[in-house]
């Protein structure tokens, strides 16, 4: 760690109706938790992003994982990083932006809110990263 601090955090999700929702919330309470424990203040903004993407990746996860899936959440100084594993082994492909197609943005979405997005697949499936900036 190089001397910075790190906070980190992490939850194992089912995939059932309305899991998206828990885990913004285990997000919420984490950066909350990161602020009063360790004086980590995030603003507004980075916090509607981290919302976000863990809103996106974990929505994504249960709806092409088989199995459970994990969301790890990392905050340092001055990023916050996102990751879900999960069970699937085939990779996603971000698609480049169009407005005329209908769903399908989610990883549009994570990667424009990202300072960088790592895909890669692990044993027993894969693994999407990422890493957020607090200002």
């Amino acid at each position: 760690m190089n001397g910075r601090l790190s906070v980190t955090d992490a939850a194992a999700f089912d995939g059932r109706p309305g899991t998206a929702a828990v885990a913004r919330d285990f997000a919420s309470e984490f950066l909350a938790r990161a602020s009063v424990e360790h004086a980590m203040e995030v603003d507004d903004r980075a916090t509607g992003a981290v919302l976000l993407v863990v809103s996106e990746l974990i929505t994504n996860a249960g709806k092409y994982a088989p199995g459970p899936f994990l969301l790890e959440l990392e905050l340092t100084a001055g990023t916050a990083r996102v990751t879900v594993w999960d069970t699937d082994p085939v990779l996603p492909v971000p698609r480049e932006a169009d407005p005329e197609r209908i769903g399908q943005h989610g990883l549009e979405i994570v990667r424009a809110l990202s300072l960088g997005l790592e895909i890669d697949q692990r044993a027993g499936g894969k693994r999407i990263s990422a890493l957020i900036g607090l200002a």
